[in-house]
C-alpha cells in the first residue's frame, strides 16, 4: 500500500511497498543474512559500517537461532558502536528521538514521552532505557520476536498519532541519507515542538536546491506572501574570515520581499540553499 500520493516528493518511494522482513520458520542461511542488514541498516540509522565493528558474536547466534531477530536487535542498541554513532556527545533529546525511530520505527508523540526516558536513563542507565522500548508492548505488537523494526511513522493506522507522521519526517531525511550525515549534527530536531505541543509543515529530503513543503498553503500569519518569515538553511558557506578548508552551516529568518537577494547572496558567497521553509 502506497504510504501517500507525494511518496516521490517526499523521498519516502523505497517504503511505498515494502513489507515488513520478518525471520520466518524453516529459514536459510541467505534469510537470515538479509534480516542482519536489515537491523544495521534500521538500528544504526543507514550509517556505513566496517567488517571491524559488526556484531560478529551476536550475528553468528542469529544464524544458529540461539537467539532472535529482537535479541540482535537489543545487542545492536545497546553496542559501543551504537553508543559511540549516538550517544557520546549528542543532546538528550537527540538520543532519545533516534531511539524511538531507531527502535518503534516512529517519533515521539509528546514531551511526556521524552521526559518518562530521561528520568529512566538519568536513574537506571543507558541499557535499561534501551530495554524499555524493546521490552515495550508497542514493540511487542509491531514486531514481536522476528521482525525487523522498520519506519511505521510514514503511515497513518493502528494506534499511531497523526503528529507522528509529521515528525518522522524531521527525522528522516532520505533513504541515502544516514542519521550521522544531517547537517543538525547531533542537536535535537523535535525539541522545540515538542516542548510547545506544536508540529511544523513536512519538508521533503535537504538537496542543493529549495526543498519544497508538502502541505497545504496556508499559515496563521498574513494569507499573502509578503506577510510571511522563511527560514533559510545554507550549508558549505565559505567566509572571508575561515580558510577555505573551513566550511560552515547557517540559518536565517528573511521577509518574503529580501528571500530573492539573500538567495543570490548565498550563491555569492559559495554556498548551498539545504532548506526553504516557513518560519
Amino acid at each position: 500500500m502506497a504510504i501517500t500520493s507525494a511518496a516521490s516528493r517526499l523521498g519516502v518511494s523505497a517504503f511505498a511497498d515494502m513489507k515488513p522482513l520478518e525471520l520466518r520458520p524453516n529459514w536459510t542461511a541467505e534469510d537470515a543474512q538479509s534480516v542482519i542488514k536489515a537491523v544495521y541498516r534500521q538500528v544504526i540509522g543507514n550509517d556505513y559500517i566496517m567488517t571491524s565493528e559488526r556484531l560478529k558474536g551476536e550475528e553468528s547466534l542469529l544464524c544458529n537461532g540461539s537467539i532472535t531477530v529482537r535479541d540482535f536487535v537489543r545487542a545492536v542498541a545497546k553496542s559501543e558502536l551504537y553508543k559511540t554513532k549516538f550517544l557520546y556527545g549528542s543532546f538528550q533529546t537527540r538520543v532519545i528521538e533516534l531511539n524511538f525511530k531507531h527502535l518503534l520505527g516512529r517519533a515521539p508523540y509528546d514531551e511526556s514521552e521524552v521526559i518518562y526516558h530521561l528520568d529512566l536513563y538519568e536513574n537506571s542507565g543507558f541499557n535499561a532505557d534501551i530495554d524499555s522500548y524493546i521490552d515495550s508492548e508497542e514493540y511487542e505488537e509491531n514486531f514481536g520476536e522476528n521482525i525487523v523494526p522498520y519506519y511505521r511513522g510514514f503511515c497513518l493506522q493502528g494506534q499511531q498519532r497523526t503528529v507522528g507522521f509529521t515528525r518522522i519526517f524531521k527525522l528522516y531525511r532520505g533513504y541515502a541519507n544516514s542519521d550521522r550525515s544531517q547537517i543538525g549534527g547531533k542537536q535535537s530536531r523535535l525539541a522545540s515542538e515538542l516542548g510547545s505541543n506544536s508540529t511544523s509543515a513536512i519538508v521533503s529530503p535537504s538537496g542543493t536546491g529549495i526543498s519544497q513543503s508538502v502541505t497545504c498553503n496556508q499559515t496563521f500569519r498574513s494569507s499573502t506572501r509578503e506577510g510571511r518569515i522563511y527560514r533559510v538553511e545554507v550549508v558549505g558557506m565559505n567566509l572571508p574570515r575561515y580558510p577555505k578548508v573551513r566550511r560552515i552551516s547557517k540559518a536565517w529568518l528573511v521577509p518574503y520581499d529580501e528571500l530573492s537577494d539573500t538567495l543570490q547572496k548565498v550563491q555569492k558567497m559559495g554556498g548551498k540553499v539545504a532548506k526553504v521553509t516557513l518560519a
